[in-house]
């Protein structure tokens, strides 16, 4: 009879990894598509994503059982509160319009709504850009969001007033409101 030389631990270390992984594939482009949204540039969202995942595998054990994508989300909106801090004003290049194809939606018109949007969204404060996020990108309540925050429920709405009076009067987004009535 051959003994195995794998130890419990080694069988509990495959475990966590191959349960990792499974997570992983599913949550990676969700929090991905987050950070971008929070960071408005790909970089740093792949950068608060890979973060993220990181420290989410770290805490597996407390995480195991739990809602993880909810625990990766809060870390990942806690990343993006430390690198506005660290990084307020930085330069950021602008993207080349894409060539117009013959059939379909002209991706330029595709290019400037994204552009339009991120741009509008980096002029909300951070915490009103995370509310925005939180509450119509990710579909949380007012509720969910000021958990997720760890803010007061009246921060949260006061923060989204303020932030959908911005987003109204912002010049980056009438051009897309202007196009849509037309179409």
């Amino acid at each position: 009879m051959r003994r195995s030389t794998e130890s419990v631990s080694d069988w509990d270390s495959r475990d966590r990894d191959g349960q990792f992984q499974a997570f992983m594939g599913t949550a990676t482009q969700r929090l991905y598509r987050v950070a971008y949204l929070l960071s408005g540039d790909a970089g740093e969202a792949e950068e608060l994503t890979q973060s993220a995942l990181v420290r989410t595998y770290t805490a597996w054990e407390r995480v195991d059982g739990g809602d993880a994508y909810a625990y990766a989300r809060r870390i990942l909106v806690n990343l993006h509160s430390d690198w506005w801090r660290r990084l307020r004003r930085r330069e950021r290049p602008v993207p080349q319009v894409p060539e117009r194809t013959a059939a379909g939606r002209d991706p330029a018109d595709t290019a400037l709504e994204r552009v339009g949007l991120a741009k509008a969204l980096r002029a909300l404060s951070r915490r009103e850009r995370a509310v925005v996020v939180l509450r119509f990108y990710l579909d949380l309540t007012e509720q969910q969001t000021a958990a997720e925050l760890g803010t007061a429920l009246g921060t949260v709405k006061s923060a989204t007033a303020r932030a959908l009076g911005k987003l109204r009067v912002n010049p980056d987004l009438s051009p897309l409101a202007e196009q849509k009535g037309a179409r």
